[in-house]
C-alpha cells in the first residue's frame, strides 16, 4: 500500500550538512507526492530517507548541480534504496541515469526544474530553475554574496562570470537564489540582491578574473576520483 502524501501544494525542504556546509534541497508536489532532491550528501542519506518516509513522498530524481569536491554525493545510495533516477550534467563526465543538457527538465507532479548550464566552477555545473522562474538552485556557481572557487576541477573564472551574468542574473529580480553551500549563516538570496550586493560578481569580467587568481584557498578535505569516461557509441 502506498501512503497518501500529507502535504498540499508545492513544498521545499532546506537541509544542511555541517561538515561541508552543504545545502540539500527536497522539492515536492504535495498533491501527487512526487519529489526531487538536489545535491544529497552520502553521510545524510539516512536523514533524507527518514524524511521522505515520514512525509509519504515518492522520490523521482536525485540530482546533482555538479561533481562535488568537498563531499561524496548521496544520489547513488538514494537510487539503490528507492529506485529513483540519478541525474547530473552531461558535461560533467560523470555517470548517472540521466545526463542532462540545456533545456532538459526534471518533472515531479505538476512542477518541473529546468536545466540551465552555468559552467565555471566546474565545466559541468548546472543551475536548476523552477518552471515559473521563482526559484533557482545554483549549486556552487552563485553563493550568497560569493561564488564557487575556480582554481581546480577545470574551473575558469571568466566562464563563471559569464555564466552568472548571462544565465542567472537574467532571471527575474525576485527569483530566489538557493546556493549549494553557505559558510556565513545565510540561507537564500534573490537575483536582485546578488546583482547589487555580491562583491565578486559586481566586478567587471577582468577584475573578477584577477580577484579569483589572487585567492589562495586550501584544498577541500574530500576530493572525488576523476569521473569515469563514458563508453563511445559505435558508429
Amino acid at each position: 500500500m502506498i501512503p497518501e502524501p500529507i502535504l498540499l501544494g508545492f513544498f521545499t525542504f532546506f537541509l544542511f550538512e555541517p561538515q561541508s556546509c552543504t545545502y540539500t534541497y527536497l522539492l515536492a508536489d504535495g498533491a501527487t507526492g512526487d519529489a526531487v532532491i538536489i545535491d544529497p550528501v552520502l553521510d545524510t542519506v539516512p536523514r533524507d530517507l527518514r524524511l521522505l518516509r515520514e512525509l509519504g513522498l515518492t522520490l523521482r530524481y536525485a540530482a546533482n548541480t555538479h561533481c562535488h569536491a568537498d563531499h561524496v554525493t548521496g544520489s547513488g545510495a538514494l537510487r539503490r534504496a528507492l529506485g529513483c533516477a540519478s541525474a547530473i550534467s552531461r558535461a560533467s563526465g560523470a555517470s548517472a541515469d540521466l545526463r542532462l543538457g540545456e533545456g532538459d527538465e526534471l518533472r515531479f507532479g505538476s512542477f518541473a526544474l529546468r536545466v540551465v548550464p552555468t559552467p565555471g566552477h566546474t565545466p559541468g555545473c548546472v543551475t536548476f530553475v523552477l518552471d515559473d522562474s521563482s526559484m533557482a538552485f545554483t549549486g556552487d556557481a552563485l553563493l550568497v554574496r560569493g561564488c564557487g572557487r575556480t582554481d581546480f576541477q577545470q574551473g575558469c573564472a571568466r566562464t563563471l562570470h559569464r555564466s552568472v551574468h548571462e544565465r542567472i542574473f537574467t532571471l527575474p529580480e525576485s527569483c530566489r537564489i538557493y546556493p549549494g553551500h553557505d559558510y556565513h549563516g545565510h540561507t537564500m538570496s534573490t537575483v536582485g540582491e546578488e546583482r547589487r550586493h555580491n562583491p565578486r560578481l559586481r566586478l567587471s569580467a577582468d577584475d573578477f578574473v584577477a580577484l579569483m587568481e589572487r585567492l589562495r584557498l586550501p584544498r577541500p578535505k574530500i576530493l572525488p576520483e576523476p569521473p569515469k569516461k563514458q563508453p563511445q557509441n559505435p558508429p
